[in-house]
């Protein structure tokens, strides 16, 4: 018995790593783990991008109906809602922004590109010394993806209305005249 666990143990000491076979084996299960869990990974990607455009446009929206009360009942450009001093002469220096700069510049943000579309300007313009001379009737924000099915999957877009909505294949919703057209091909609202 001695000599056989000898035998044993120069065997073992021999034996120095795994066999292709147990390599293969590991890389293949590692493959079958990566397949499964890529997908959900880039499904969470796209639906928290989507989550946080949504939310940029309700801010919009809110920012623009605060903006509103500022400038005697007129919406303006999205660049007022972080300086609202260059476009109203009276509002006060220390009083807060409406809209962070990060949203106001029209960065892409979250993998969205986003457009802001003015409406008419309101005739007549409020007077120089109460409101701002960019004042706006209406406007629209909208989103698309960046790389429609990577960064997102649908578009986006509110206007001064209150209204969000959505297009299903990521195009962008027709904003172009500062309100949204409502569409069910290119723009469903958002419930």
């Amino acid at each position: 018995m001695v000599n056989g666990e000898r035998k044993v143990k120069e065997q073992m000491k021999k034996q120095k790593g795994f066999t292709l076979i147990e390599l293969l084996i590991v890389v293949a299960i590692i493959g079958i783990i990566a397949a499964i869990a890529i997908p959900s990974l880039l499904r969470a990607r796209v639906s928290a991008n989507e989550s946080a455009t949504i939310g940029d446009l309700r801010t919009v929206i809110s920012g623009e109906a605060a903006y509103q009360s500022a400038n005697v009942g007129w919406y303006d450009e999205i660049s007022c809602l972080n300086n609202p001093q260059a476009c109203i002469v009276t509002y006060p220096a220390n009083a807060p922004t409406f809209l962070d700069s990060a949203i106001a510049t029209l960065q892409t943000k979250s993998g969205y590109s986003r457009l802001f579309y003015p409406g008419a300007q309101p005739i007549p313009l409020p007077a120089t010394n109460v409101g701002s001379q960019s004042s706006l009737s209406s406007y629209a924000y909208t989103a698309t993806p960046v790389t429609s099915g990577q960064t997102g999957v649908r578009g986006f877009g509110g206007d001064s209305s209150g209204v969000l909505c959505f297009s299903p294949d990521g195009t962008e919703p027709d904003g172009t005249t500062g309100a949204l057209v409502f569409n069910p091909a290119t723009c469903n609202i958002l419930q």
